[in-house]
C-alpha cells in the first residue's frame, strides 16, 4: 500500500506541473486525500550502519545509501554496546557518550555529557537544504547567493530557525533531523565548496540536563513532506492547537481571520490643525511655555534647546511650518508629564477641573493625566485650541471611520505604544465598535534604569529590577538591551511587573482588545549566571509563555509576538516576523549610513507621523533580494505546519509596502501564502494607498477569512524557474500565483504575469498584482 501511495503522490505532482490540475477533474479528490495521508508517513523500511570512530551514519533504503553526517575524524571510542536496535559507545577524551536506537520509523539519537562543555554533530552535506529559516527556504547547497550570504556564518538555534528541524535533500531520498532539545544550539555553514553545515550544541555548568538529541526520518524529497511529518511529531510531543480552537477560549481571534494588519501612527494627538495660529501667537509669551520649556528641557530626550530658540524667532518673524511643528511637538510631550500642573504656573484651570485632583495628580491613573493635562493646556490656550474632544480626529477616529466605508470590514490595529490609546481613547472605542481588533505594542524585553516617556516599554516601577533582575553572561557581565541601552530583564521575574503594568493600562476600561509583546516568541531567549536568580534558557522561554498566557486568559486578550518561533504556537494567534524577516541588521548601509540608497530611516518622526523606518520605500541588495523575498528560494514550511493555528505576517520594519518595486510580488506572496498584509498608516499613507488596498483587499480577505482555519494541504512548483507555485488550503481552496513577467498556462487557464487566481470549487477569482500598483 505504501509504495501505491508513493506512486500515486508521484504521478499526481508530475502531471500536475505539466498539465495543471483543473484537468484533472475526475481524480482530484482522491489524490488530494492519497497525498495528505502519504506526506504524513516516513519510510520505516530502512536499515542503517554507524561507525563509532567517526560517528558516521550511513542509511540504506532498497540498496540507495546516503550518509546522514559527514565523518569525524577518527578518534577513540570506548564502552561500546550493540543490541538487535541499540547501540551506545563513549567518546572519552571528548567526555561524550552516544545512544543511538532504531524505533519503527526513526533513529532516535541521544548524545550526552559526561563532563564535555560542548559536542558538534553532526555535520551534513546534501544536494540541498529544506530549513526553517523564518516561513521556509530551499538553499541549493552549491547555489552562488547563500554561499556569499552563509559565508562563515553561525547561527543561533532558538532564535534563527522557526522550527525545530533541519531537512537535507539526498539524490535518493531526504534525511530530516528534528532537534529534541532546542536550548543552547549553533548551527555554522561551511562555503567552501559546496555549502555544509554542523550542528553544536553547549551543555551550560547551569543546566542539569546534559543531554541533547535528534529524531532522524528518512521521507520524501519534498516541502510537504518534511513539514507534515514534523506537524505530526508536534501533535504527538507537545500537542497542536488550532486557531478554532483558541477562538474557543476568545471568540474576539475570529476577528482576525480576512483582516489585514496595520500599525496606526497618531501619536502625536494634538495637530496643527487643532491649534489657531494666530490665537497661539499671542499667548507664547505667556508664563506657562516658560514652564513647557523646563519640563522639556527635564523630561525629553530632546531637551529645551530647539523650542526656546523658536519661542524666541515667533517674537520677530511669522509662524512658519518648522516653528509650528516644534510648538506642537513639545505640547504632546508635556501631556504625558504629572509634572505639568503646577499652581503658580497654571493659574487658569477652574475649580471643576482641581477638583479631578483633590487627592494629588500622582494619584491619577495614566489615562485620566492625560485627560486631565489635556483641559489644562485647554484652560491655558483657551480658543487658540480646539476642545479637547477633537484633538486628532482627523488622524485616528476619521481615519477608521473611512477605512470602514472604504470597505474594510475587519483589521487588527496596532498601536506603536498604549499611551497612543490612552490619550485618545475615544479612537480606541470607535476602532472596536467598528469590528476592528485593537491593542498596543508592549515589551519586557529590555530595562532601563532611568523613566524615558519615549521609551515607557523600558522602564518600570518597581526600582530594584535594574539592579536584581537583569541577565549576567557567563562571563559575569550583564547583557544589554535593545540597541546596547540598559539591560535585559530576566523574564522569571518579570510577572508581578507584568501584571501591574497591564492592570495599570487597563483599569479605566481601554478597550483594548489585542496585545502584541515584542520579542517573546522570537526565540532570543537567554542562560542568566546572575547570583540569586541563576536561569536556564529553557526556564527563561517557560517564563515567557507563562507572562503572554497570563495576559490571553486572565485579561481576554488577542496576542501576538514578534517572530513567532513555534515554541509559542499554542498560547499565540498571530506573529510580525515570519514572512519577512528583519533584514541584515548588520548591515551598515541599511542601518548606518545616511546618504546610503539603502538606508532604512530612523526610528523617530520629527514631524510625529510615520517614521521613515516604517513608511520610507527603499530598495534592497540584489543578495538579500534572493535570500528574503526571491519565490524560487521559499518554501512554506511554517505554513505547512502551523497554518491553522497562527497567523504570520511581516515584522513592522517590513511591511508590505516597505521594498521599493516589491509590492506585486508581496501581494501574490501574501495570497499565496495566506498572510495578512502589514500596513504602517496615518492619514497621509492611507490616502497616497487607498486605492490598492482596497482593491486588493477586495480579493485578500475573503480568501484569508476561508483558509485561516484550513490546513495548507499542498504546495507545488509548476515551473522550471519556480516563479510559477501553487497552494492548496483543505480540499476545495487553491491559489495558483505567477510571480513571473510572462503569461504561464495552468490546465485549461492562463495565469497572467504578476497575477494570482483563486479557485475555490468551480468558482475563479482573478488578482492582477501588476496592474493594482500601476493604479494606484
Amino acid at each position: 500500500m505504501r509504495k501505491t501511495l508513493l506512486s500515486i503522490l508521484a504521478a499526481v505532482m508530475a502531471l500536475s506541473i505539466f498539465t495543471g490540475c483543473s484537468g484533472q477533474e475526475a481524480v482530484k479528490a482522491e489524490a488530494a486525500s492519497q497525498i495528505a495521508k502519504t506526506v504524513k508517513a516516513p519510510h520505516s523500511d530502512f536499515t542503517y550502519e554507524v561507525d563509532p570512530a567517526t560517528f558516521d551514519i550511513v542509511i540504506d533504503r532498497d540498496g540507495l545509501k546516503e550518509h546522514a553526517s559527514v565523518p569525524m575524524k577518527r578518534r577513540n571510542f570506548t564502552e561500546l554496546k550493540k543490541e538487535a536496535n541499540r547501540m551506545e559507545w563513549t567518546y572519552p577524551e571528548e567526555q561524550v557518550k552516544v545512544i543511538i536506537e532504531k524505533k519503527e520509523d526513526y533513529l532516535n539519537i541521544r548524545i550526552q555529557s559526561i563532563g564535555a562543555e560542548q559536542f558538534a554533530w553532526p555535520t551534513v552535506q546534501a544536494d540541498s537544504y529544506m530549513l526553517p529559516m523564518w516561513e521556509g527556504k530551499r538553499i541549493p547547497s552549491s547555489d552562488p547567493n547563500w554561499k556569499q550570504f552563509l559565508q562563515d556564518e553561525t547561527f543561533t538555534w532558538s532564535e534563527s530557525f522557526s522550527m525545530n528541524f533541519m531537512a537535507m535533500n539526498m539524490k535518493h531520498y531526504a534525511l530530516l533531523y528534528i532537534v529534541e532539545n532546542p536550548f543552547n544550539n549553533e548551527v555554522s555553514f561551511d562555503t567552501e565548496s559546496n555549502i555544509g553545515m554542523t550542528f553544536s550544541h553547549e551543555f551550560p555548568s547551569i543546566n542539569p540536563k546534559k543531554e541533547y538529541g535528534f529524531r532522524l526520518y528518512v521521507t520524501n524529497n519534498d516541502p510537504v513532506a518534511i513539514a507534515k511529518l514534523y506537524r505530526g511529531y508536534v501533535q504527538e510531543k507537545q500537542g497542536f492547537k488550532t486557531l478554532a480552537e483558541k477562538a474557543q477560549d476568545n471568540p474576539e481571534i475570529k476577528k482576525l481571520y480576512g483582516a489585514p494588519h496595520i500599525y496606526m501612527w497618531n501619536n502625536q494627538l494634538l495637530t496643527d490643525s487643532n491649534i489657531r495660529w494666530q490665537a497661539m501667537k499671542k499667548k507664547l509669551n505667556d508664563p506657562i511655555w516658560t514652564w513647557i520649556a523646563v519640563l522639556a528641557d527635564r523630561y525629553t530626550e530632546d531637551g529645551a534647546q530647539e523650542l526656546n530658540s523658536v519661542l524666541q524667532e515667533v517674537k520677530k518673524e511669522s509662524l512658519n511650518a518648522y516653528h509650528k511643528r516644534v510648538i506642537v511637538k513639545a505640547l504632546n510631550q508635556v501631556i504625558k508629564l504629572e509634572q505639568l500642573y503646577r499652581p503658580d504656573r497654571c493659574q487658569s484651570a477652574d475649580a471643576a477641573l482641581l477638583k479631578t485632583i483633590a487627592d494629588g495628580v500622582d494619584k491619577l491613573s495614566e489615562q485620566k493625566l492625560y485627560a486631565f493635562n489635556k483641559n489644562l493646556l485647554k484652560s491655558a490656550f483657551q480658543d487658540a485650541v480646539d476642545d479637547p474632544s477633537e484633538w486628532g480626529r482627523d488622524h485616528s477616529t476619521e481615519l477608521v471611520e473611512d477605512m470602514h466605508q472604504a470597505g474594510i470590514a475587519k483589521a487588527w490595529i496596532g498601536l506603536p505604544n498604549w499611551a497612543d490609546g490612552l490619550m485618545n481613547p475615544a479612537f480606541v472605542e470607535k476602532a472596536a465598535k467598528l469590528g476592528y481588533l485593537i491593542g498596543p505594542y508592549d515589551s519586557y524585553h529590555s530595562i532601563q534604569k532611568q523613566e524615558n516617556k519615549d521609551w515607557n516599554t523600558a522602564y518600570f516601577s518597581d526600582n530594584s529590577l535594574y539592579e536584581q533582575a537583569t541577565i549576567t553572561n557567563e562571563k559575569g557581565k550583564k547583557i544589554g538591551g535593545f540597541l546596547n541601552r540598559g539591560r535585559k530583564l530576566n523574564p522569571t521575574l518579570s510577572l508581578p511587573s507584568v501584571k501591574q503594568r497591564v492592570d495599570s493600562i487597563l483599569q479605566d476600561g481601554i478597550m483594548y482588545i489585542s496585545w502584541f509583546i515584542d520579542c517573546d516568541a522570537t526565540g532570543e531567549i537567554y542562560d542568566d549566571y546572575s547570583p540569586g536568580h541563576v536561569t536556564t534558557q529553557e526556564q527563561d522561554m517557560d517564563a515567557r509563555l507563562e507572562r503572554m498566557d497570563y495576559i490571553a486568559k486572565e485579561k481576554h486578550m488577542v496576542i501576538g509576538s514578534e517572530g513567532g518561533n513555534d515554541f509559542a504556537s499554542r498560547v499565540i494567534a498571530f506573529a510580525h516576523g515570519l514572512e519577512t524577516p528583519v533584514i541584515k541588521w548588520s548591515d551598515k548601509d541599511m542601518r548606518e549610513d545616511k546618504n546610503s540608497p539603502y538606508y532604512v530611516g530612523a526610528y523617530w518622526s520629527a514631524q510625529g507621523g510615520i517614521p521613515e523606518r516604517y513608511a520610507k520605500q527603499v530598495p534592497i541588495k540584489e543578495l538579500y533580494q534572493h535570500v528574503y523575498v526571491d519565490p524560487a528560494y521559499t518554501l512554506p514550511l511554517f505554513k505547512l505546519v502551523y497554518n491553522d493555528s497562527v497567523i504570520t505576517t511581516h515584522h513592522w520594519e517590513w511591511g508590505s509596502l516597505k521594498i521599493k518595486d516589491e509590492a506585486a510580488e508581496r501581494m501574490l506572496y501574501e495570497l499565496l501564502y495566506n498572510v495578512p498584509p502589514l500596513y504602517h498608516l496615518d492619514k497621509e499613507e492611507w490616502e497616497s494607498h487607498k486605492k490598492m488596498i482596497t482593491d486588493y483587499l477586495a480579493v485578500w480577505s475573503p480568501f484569508h477569512a476561508k483558509a485561516a482555519t484550513k490546513e495548507m494541504t499542498a504546495f507545488q512548483v509548476l515551473s522550471p524557474d519556480r516563479l510559477v507555485q501553487s497552494a492548496e488550503y483543505g480540499s476545495d481552496l487553491k491559489v495558483v500565483a505567477n510571480f513571473s513577467d510572462k503569461d504561464a498556462v495552468y490546465g485549461n487557464d492562463t495565469v497572467k504575469a504578476k497575477s494570482a487566481v483563486v479557485y475555490e470549487g468551480d468558482k475563479q477569482t482573478v488578482f492582477n498584482a501588476a496592474s493594482a500598483v500601476r493604479q494606484r
